[in-house]
């Protein structure tokens, strides 16, 4: 299944999000009506919090008044984490059962306020932020809820900002405009890329690139990459070592529109391992067929190595598996290094990746063209790396 974890800020209108998406046909797993159900009259959740906070936090029924343990919580970060360490472990274990609970083939959302605050984007396949400007948001709290000004205000500024949610989005929603313009935007979110995306999950079938002329430089790469990298570290576990390479990870320099991935392995026997199935469960499917890297020495030997890509239509990935200290492996590390250290070089490099996709027959891979240009140049950053004592 395709797991989607939905945020927003509160008054972003992410709940009408999570109703066009259940509409549409979505599982939707909502956090918030879950942490009420885990507080609910008669259960443990309810006896440690009035442990915790006494039954000041209680109404005249005996049932949890939220808006008093808000006023106990909000602005106060320590009282906020005990309440926390009470709910979000039961939250979770509920959550889980419900997400068993969904067909194979579901696109399964998980509302989540609080999903950038506790640091739950790297489990989902795609992160979906919803975002509003703060005025039109207090104007919504005051309006729908009744909420006082000063409070709104308050509660706005316990959560993450937009910066930090937009750090984390996959897809960005903005909400500012009308509700039909909304569900417009969910609509294609859900055709577009959420159905396909799903379908690429569960037949492990993986985006493959197209040739693609250089565009940018784009800005948010690096942050792309972040995100990925966090994805891809959270599904092998560990202490693995994942690094941005080729075009994009160079500043300043146009490149096309492909995140290129290097994933430490200590061998292509352990690529082909359960580690395989790891990286295909949480998106990232391994291309079929033989894969090298063109070599740059004499002796002309392949530089083999395993080649994922990216379930997301959205979002093209190539993912290297490489072993740690392999040719390929430290050729990747030290071309970026070279060109970011040195702008005339970035610009040589740039003319003549143009000049390949110009001239290159239809399908062939630019990175094994074998233009002589790499063979220089990769002696220059040899040098380079000699002069500079660089280390991968």
């Amino acid at each position: 299944m395709l797991r989607v974890g939905l945020t927003g800020g509160i008054g972003s209108g992410k709940s009408a999000v999570a109703r066009r998406l259940a509409a549409l046909g979505a599982v939707v797993v909502d956090a918030d009506r879950i942490a009420r159900e885990v507080v609910a009259p008669g259960t443990e959740g309810l006896a440690e919090v009035v442990a915790a906070f006494s039954d000041r936090v209680l109404d005249a029924d005996g049932a949890l008044d939220r808006a008093a343990l808000g006023a106990v919580v909000f602005g106060d970060e320590v009282a906020r984490r005990r309440l926390e360490a009470i709910t979000h472990p039961r939250v979770r274990a509920r959550t889980a059962e419900l997400v068993a609970g969904a067909p194979a083939d579901a696109v399964v959302v998980n509302d989540v306020p609080l999903l950038v605050e506790v640091g739950l984007a790297p489990t989902y396949h795609l992160v979906l932020v919803v975002q509003t400007a703060v005025a039109t948001r207090l104007a919504r709290l005051s309006r729908d809820r009744g909420m006082d000004p000063a409070e709104a205000e308050r509660r706005i500024a316990a959560q993450a900002d937009d910066a930090r949610r937009r750090a984390v989005a996959d897809a960005l929603l903005t909400n500012d405009g009308t509700l039909a313009e909304l569900h417009d935007a969910v609509d294609r979110l859900w055709h577009e890329r959420l159905l396909p995306y799903e379908r690429n999950v569960r037949t492990r079938h993986a985006v493959r690139p197209g040739p693609t002329a250089p565009t940018g430089p784009d800005p948010t790469w690096p942050e792309q990459y972040a995100r990925l990298a966090a994805r891809i570290r959270h599904a092998v576990g560990g202490d693995v070592r994942v690094d941005h390479v080729g075009s994009t990870a160079v500043p300043g320099l146009a490149a096309p529109d492909v995140i290129d991935v290097q994933l430490t392995v200590p061998s292509l026997a352990e690529a082909d391992g359960p580690l395989a199935d790891r990286l295909a469960e949480a998106g990232f499917p391994r291309l079929p067929g033989q894969w090298w890297d063109a070599p740059r020495r004499t002796d002309r030997v392949h530089w083999a190595k395993r080649l994922h890509g990216s379930a997301d239509p959205g979002r093209p990935v190539l993912l290297h598996l490489r072993p740690a200290g392999s040719a390929g492996w430290r050729y990747a590390l030290l071309m970026r290094d070279h060109l970011r250290a040195d702008p005339g070089r970035r610009a040589d490099y740039l003319q003549v990746k143009r000049d390949l996709a110009a001239t290159a027959p239809a399908g062939a891979e630019q990175g094994t063209l074998g233009d002589p240009w790499f063979d220089e140049e990769h002696l220059r950053a040899e040098e380079w790396a000699a002069q500079t004592g660089w280390r991968p």
